[in-house]
């Protein structure tokens, strides 16, 4: 069994949440913190990120086998399951493969589709940066800046360091992330579908989900349905953070 990091807290019906690429289960925290009132909330790190196992193999069958094995390590029959980004193409694997684990599917800005290579830089800038010349977070982002322009993105990308014993590493495996990213930019290739109810969110200045995904969502998801929220981008559980929970608890009371 492939048992992921995670983290449980509140009490109640199970919420598996699960985090995207470069991410951790401190991502998905704001979502998990008002959710915990009412649900036994499960934040994991996907295999080779944040403190889980690393292993050069990141295919969506296997990713979603982990958090399969990680609900049975953790005697969960079945739970809610959400997932942003990579998270929500896992997510979305599990309630495929396995339908009689997942009592609702929440996908979070992502379609089950294929995308163009578009972390190229990222994954070049994250490699370039020298950990035996810096000593800190500010250091790295002075070297990360020559890839990546956006403060924003490099801030949620350094937060891979960390020290252990006065020495800065980071936490997920950036050699395996870069050999595996063809498998991460994979659409689903099976010919399942999961018929409980499913709920896409998606920012409204976010291109993630569009127009020409519908048929394939219907075709996956025939009882799926589609929330916009207005000014919020690709990282909306963190821009719209009250919104977005509340659409969620909405959908979960439905």
């Amino acid at each position: 069994m492939a048992i992921l990091n995670y983290k449980q807290s509140g009490s109640g019906e199970s919420l598996v949440l699960i985090h995207g690429l470069f991410g951790s289960l401190e991502n998905l925290n704001m979502v998990a913190k008002e959710l915990s009132d009412s649900y036994c909330i499960t934040n994991v790190d996907v295999r080779n990120h944040g403190f889980s196992f690393h292993e050069n193999s990141m295919d969506y069958l296997t990713l979603a086998k982990d958090i399969i094995d990680t609900l049975d390590h953790l005697n969960i029959d079945s739970a809610y399951i959400l997932g942003h980004s990579m998270g929500g193409k896992i997510a979305m694997q599990v309630a495929l493969d396995f339908p009689d684990r997942v009592k609702k599917l929440i996908v979070a800005d992502i379609s089950p589709v294929q995308y163009p290579p578009h972390h190229n830089q990222i994954i070049a800038g994250l490699q370039s940066i020298d950990l035996s010349k810096i000593n800190n977070r500010k250091q790295a982002d002075e070297q990360l800046s020559n890839y990546v322009d956006e403060i924003g993105i490099r801030q949620f990308l350094l937060r891979n360091l960390y020290k252990k014993d006065e020495e800065l590493l980071f936490k997920c495996n950036l050699e395996f992330i870069a050999q595996c990213y063809q498998q991460i930019i994979q659409g689903y290739q099976g010919n399942n579908s999961f018929n409980k109810p499913t709920l896409f969110i998606k920012g409204s200045e976010s291109n993630y989900i569009n127009e020409e995904h519908r048929a394939i969502i219907s075709q996956l998801f025939p009882k799926s349905k589609a929330k916009v929220i207005h000014g919020a981008g690709h990282w909306l559980h963190a821009e719209k953070t009250s919104t977005f929970n509340k659409s969620v608890t909405i959908f979960l009371n439905q």
